[in-house]
């Protein structure tokens, strides 16, 4: 569910997460060939979680089995101490088919960095379990929920050229959290909460009503395929856990390159009852002077993709 760079492929996007936010971060390496094993263990056991040759049908099972232990514990451990949680509200309570799929590529050293110094203050974990004060946490500010951010920099703009608006910054993406934090710190911007999780579930349990003033959905993931298009967010029922966190008036602004979603957008907003089209006509609006022109849609207009806006109001 992050920002979108307009379709471009995966070695692109990689280049350009890169160069936004400099060297990567050391990972672990297995260890060389000839590398004495660590003690009380095989070279085998040093390099895989598989048992060695040797280990009988129970012992080789057991094996797998501590090893498929180990694997899970990590996948619910934080990849930074006081960072964000890698599961924080607890997928296996979810059962619903999921509307973005989480993404834990590698995380660059500034990244880091502003992660391990930045979350604690700026940061949240959505784990359903408690109702945010919208009103404390962003000093009173008028809040708007942005859903899927990417890497961050159309936010940390809007969020530096509008600073009397709270934006809370929903992605599950480790690499844009990092990188949103330090950019918002960069431009002294203190209006930026940045929230790891489920949006579905912080719509649904840890938003009080009448409590948003906005809500902004750009470059979603389209899911092109015809089989997985009950992945789209933006569905009916989607739209009915909005609606009653939203303010009367407030704004839910929608862009996509994706002409098939584009159409789905307008039918589907245009369909609810509680949101009314701002656009003369009813339909698609005039991109909005507060909407940056990020890199990757200028990249994308280069190559002849039309982008769609969409804003309807809370009524």
């Amino acid at each position: 569910m992050s920002e979108q760079p307009l379709n471009p492929s995966p070695a692109e996007a990689h280049e350009d997460a890169a160069a936004d936010a400099g060297p990567v971060a050391p990972e672990p390496t297995a260890p060389e060939p000839g590398t004495p094993a660590p003690t009380g263990s095989t070279a085998a056991d040093a390099l895989t979680d598989g048992p060695p040759a040797a280990a009988s049908p129970d012992e080789a099972a057991a094996l797998r089995a501590a090893s498929f232990e180990r694997a899970r514990r990590l996948r619910q451990e934080p990849r930074f101490p006081g960072g964000p949680a890698a599961d924080p509200a607890g997928s296996h309570h979810e059962r619903r088919i999921r509307s973005f799929q989480p993404r834990r590529s590698r995380v660059t050293t500034g990244q880091q960095e502003s992660l391990e110094r930045l979350w604690p203050k700026w940061g949240l974990d959505i784990d359903g379990k408690r109702v945010l004060d919208l009103a404390d946490l962003f000093d009173g500010l008028p809040v708007v929920l942005e859903i899927g951010f990417g890497m961050g920099e159309a936010t940390a703009q809007m969020a530096a050229d509008d600073p009397g608006t709270g934006i809370l910054a929903v992605d599950v993406h480790t690499p844009g959290q990092g990188n949103l934090l330090g950019l918002a710190d960069k431009a002294g911007s203190t209006n930026v909460r940045v929230a790891n999780g489920d949006a579905i579930i912080l719509l649904r349990e840890m938003l009080a009503p009448a409590s948003l003033d906005g809500l902004r959905v750009y470059f979603p993931d389209p899911w092109p395929k015809a089989r997985h298009h009950k992945r789209r967010l933006i569905q009916p029922e989607f739209l009915d856990l909005v609606a009653p966190v939203l303010k009367p008036g407030a704004i839910v602004h929608c862009a996509t390159d994706w002409e098939p979603y584009a159409e789905q957008m307008l039918e589907v907003l245009t369909a609810h009852p509680r949101f009314e089209n701002t656009a003369a006509g009813g339909g698609y609006a005039p991109r909005p002077a507060f909407r940056p022109l990020t890199r990757f849609e200028g990249q994308g207009l280069d190559k002849g993709h039309v982008v769609h806006d969409l804003l309807f109001a809370r009524v």
